[in-house]
């Protein structure tokens, strides 16, 4: 019998490397920049070339590039350079931080869901799915009306909105994982239903948790951002990438934007940075992606 190896046509190999480039070059992107604006806030005492909440009236509105403020100042005279630095510690904190325990709770919900029986399982989804129907700004109101606004209300309204979708996603996940011959044979060998989901079923589902949760982070900065803006997240004068935005958007027209855009920007890249890191996860995680690129 003679053998008759297939080549792969030029051009489709030249278009698998050139994605598998760009993914790369997509996750260290994504990597740099996650990495720098972590470092910088976590080395904001450092770095920050003044206390972000002394004012001074008499250098109101400096713009950027004026001599000892680099990025301007704002309409109270503060230095922005120092308040973004600062503002980044307590977003990223509160978005990183909420999304993480709210991505822990639903995976634990969705894994029990998933293996538990169709009434108990059925009535977990149905409370997933009432969650759904709230307005997420309406229970962030009603939450700054109980427990008055702060970082407590941004990390409850965070998790009430991560942890349903959480939840939906690794339901279908371990829904999917219990029909493979993998947990056949594990039940077939005497393993307990902690076993199963612990062991077995819980490595398979991982890589899914990890992109999503990154994924949501990014969403959740931007959110975090709204409810400072909208008065409801974190007050003043702490700093806060959603308080300067809203701050600068008030005096905008007169002629400040870089009192509203430059947090607005630091907000768009690090939320972007993490869309690219999920999507960069994503590709590893899917085998069919990954075989591409090789």
């Amino acid at each position: 019998m003679v053998s008759v190896r297939v080549s792969r046509p030029p051009l489709a190999a030249g278009r698998r490397e050139i994605r598998g480039r760009r993914y790369s070059a997509q996750f260290v992107a994504a990597v740099v920049l996650i990495g720098a604006v972590v470092v910088v806030s976590l080395l904001a005492p450092v770095l920050a070339p003044y206390d972000p909440l002394v004012t001074d009236p008499s250098a109101k509105f400096l713009p950027p590039g004026s001599a000892g403020h680099l990025l301007g100042t704002d309409d109270l005279g503060r230095d922005l350079l120092s308040r973004l630095l600062w503002g980044g510690r307590t977003s990223l904190l509160l978005a990183v931080l909420a999304v993480a325990a709210a991505t822990v709770a639903g995976s634990g919900a969705g894994l029990l869901a998933g293996f538990a029986g169709p009434k108990v399982s059925g009535a977990v989804m149905r409370v997933v799915d009432m969650l759904f129907a709230f307005p997420v700004i309406l229970v962030a109101v009603a939450l700054a009306a109980v427990l008055r606004p702060g970082p407590v209300v941004v990390v409850a309204a965070i998790a009430f909105t991560v942890v349903p979708y959480v939840t939906r996603v690794v339901f279908t996940e371990v829904k999917q994982q219990v029909q493979r011959e993998y947990v056949e044979a594990a039940t077939a060998l005497g393993a307990t239903r902690w076993e199963l989901m612990v062991r077995e079923v819980l490595p398979n589902v991982r890589g899914a948790i990890v992109v999503y949760g990154t994924g949501m982070v990014a969403t959740m900065v931007v959110f975090s951002a709204s409810l400072s803006a909208v008065g409801i997240g974190v007050q003043p004068p702490t700093p806060d990438w959603g308080q300067m935005i809203a701050s600068g958007a008030k005096v905008v027209l007169s002629g400040h934007m870089h009192v509203a855009v430059i947090p607005g920007l630091a907000v768009v890249v690090v939320a972007l940075a993490f869309n690219w890191l999920g999507d960069a996860l994503h590709d590893l995680s899917n085998p069919r992606t990954r075989g591409n690129r090789r």
